[in-house]
C-alpha cells in the first residue's frame, strides 16, 4: 500500500528494520500491513527546526516498542576492513576499488542468504549500513580472516591478482549484535 502524507510535521516511520524519513513537504510510505508501524513525529516550528521525537505506535504495547528499539539497534551491517599500509602507499582510488570488490563479492557469494536478501531488498536498499575499519597490514588482515572463519562469520578476503596481495576483507551482511564482537578492537578507517 502506498500513502502520501502532507507534512505538518516531519516524521520517521519504522517498518520492521526499515526507516523512511519524510521530506519537508510530503512523504510516500510503503506500508506492509503485517508489520507493526511506529511513527516518530517531530513538530516543526519557526524557532527550532525539530523538537524532541515521540513514538506512538498504533495499538502497540511497551514490549512491542522495546522490540522496535532493539530492532533499530540490531541493524544489518556489512563490515569492510582495509589495510593501513596500502592506504598510505597506494593511490586512494585503488584502495577504494579493492573495498568495492570485496564488498560486492561478499554480497554476491551470499545472495540467497536471508540477511543479504533483507539488506539488498527494495525496502532497505537506500539505507544500507557499512562499517569501514582498518588493520595495520597483511599479517593482521590474514589473522582477522582466520578469526572470522573460526567464528563462522562468512566473509571475503579479497586477494588482488595477478600480484596475489590480500588487500581487504568484507563480511556478508549480519545483524550488528552477531558480528560486532569480532571487530571491536579495530579502528575506524579515516
Amino acid at each position: 500500500m502506498m500513502a502520501t502524507v502532507p507534512s505538518l510535521c516531519r516524521f520517521t516511520a519504522i517498518l520492521g528494520s526499515c526507516f523512511i524519513t519524510s521530506s519537508p513537504r510530503s512523504c510516500k510510505i510503503r506500508v506492509h500491513p503485517h508489520l507493526p508501524i511506529c511513527l516518530i513525529t517531530r513538530k516543526l516550528s519557526s524557532s527550532s527546526p525539530m523538537s524532541q521525537p515521540s513514538c506512538q505506535p498504533a495499538g502497540a504495547t511497551k514490549t512491542e516498542s522495546a522490540r522496535a528499539e532493539n530492532d533499530q539497534e540490531d541493524v544489518l551491517v556489512q563490515y569492510v576492513v582495509l589495510r593501513r599500509d596500502l592506504i598510505e602507499s597506494w593511490p586512494l582510488g585503488s584502495v577504494v576499488t579493492q573495498a568495492c570488490h570485496a564488498s560486492v563479492c561478499a554480497i554476491w557469494s551470499h545472495k540467497d542468504d536471508p540477511h543479504t536478501l533483507q539488506y539488498c531488498s527494495p525496502e532497505t536498499i537506500d539505507s544500507m549500513h557499512k562499517v569501514t575499519l582498518e588493520v595495520k597490514g597483511e599479517t593482521q588482515i590474514l589473522n582477522l580472516s582466520e578469526k572470522l572463519t573460526a567464528g563462522g562469520i562468512a566473509h571475503k578476503l579479497w586477494i588482488e591478482q595477478p600480484e596475489n596481495i590480500p588487500t581487504c576483507l568484507a563480511t556478508k551482511p549480519y545483524p550488528k549484535s552477531i558480528v560486532s564482537v569480532f571487530f571491536k578492537k579495530l579502528k575506524l578507517c579515516k
